[in-house]
């Protein structure tokens, strides 16, 4: 069996995979400050609550963009599974041609993404990530990657409000019935749901005008889901994609 770990500023996933199916998943809060114990015993935990045995794992690959944390998930690996895990970098095989300025810039997660939907999907593609940032990335019809587009995510936008403007509450991130709100809290669930909505429209459209074919277009991450409900672009949802796209170089670099 497989482990696949996804660090992201917000969230970390981790995904048991037998053979090529994704077996159970999980979902935790980030906390760059976490020793390698913390972190085992909490994947331990989680292990024996799902009836998995940690000792059935030959295999764990890694992406983070959390730097901080890097060295606590690698001892972890290595104190509680006996494994040097697979940390996606430079150097690492991914089978990915980048096509930037300089490639070493390029975000693990946005790597693993990419790699994930070239596997699953025709291109062109447009890959959409709801995380801490809202990331858009562009692949071509001859599976490059182009690079993309950062913006501010949902959560920190929302956060903002509440932080920046006195009068403005903390607000549950949900659709609210209507466009027009009749309340401080309908009126901001409003410009954050439908905001990002024509937001990714409006980046996913630009971006297509700029491809050579007609682009398919995944979302992925932890808004995703409620977005794409709205959005007249996004054509499927899939949350697994960065640790489908992990198990993938996991493969390609054990292969090697």
């Amino acid at each position: 069996m497989f482990l696949a770990i996804d660090v992201g500023n917000t969230h970390i996933m981790l995904g048991v995979f037998k053979d090529d199916t994704v077996t159970v998943y999980w979902r935790l809060a980030t906390r760059r400050d976490s020793t390698e114990d913390e972190l085992g015993m909490i994947v331990k935990n989680l292990f024996q609550d799902s009836g998995i045995s940690m000792e059935s794992i030959h295999s764990i690959a890694i992406s983070s963009v959390v730097p901080p944390l890097m060295y606590s998930l690698d001892r972890m690996a290595r104190k509680y599974f006996n494994i040097e895990p697979l940390i996606v970098g430079p150097g690492i095989k991914t089978g990915l041609n980048i096509i930037l300025d300089n490639p070493r810039e390029v975000g693990a997660d946005r790597i693993v993404n990419a790699v994930a939907a070239i596997s699953l999907y025709s291109t062109p593609l447009i890959i959409v990530d709801f995380g801490t940032a809202t990331t858009y990335c562009a692949v071509d019809e001859d599976s490059n990657y182009l690079g993309g587009v950062i913006a501010p995510g949902i959560g920190i936008s929302m956060e903002a409000l509440f932080e920046k403007a006195a009068k403005l509450p903390r607000v549950e991130i949900i659709r609210p019935a209507k466009v027009i709100g009749h309340d401080t809290v309908t009126s901001m669930q409003a410009g954050i749901v439908f905001g990002f909505v024509g937001q990714v429209d409006g980046i996913v459209r630009r971006i297509s005008s700029e491809l050579k074919g007609e682009p398919f277009v995944v979302a992925t991450g932890g808004f995703a889901g409620m977005i794409a409900r709205e959005s007249e672009t996004i054509q499927e949802v899939n949350p697994l994609l960065t640790l489908e796209g992990l198990r993938i170089i996991n493969q390609m670099n054990q292969k090697s």
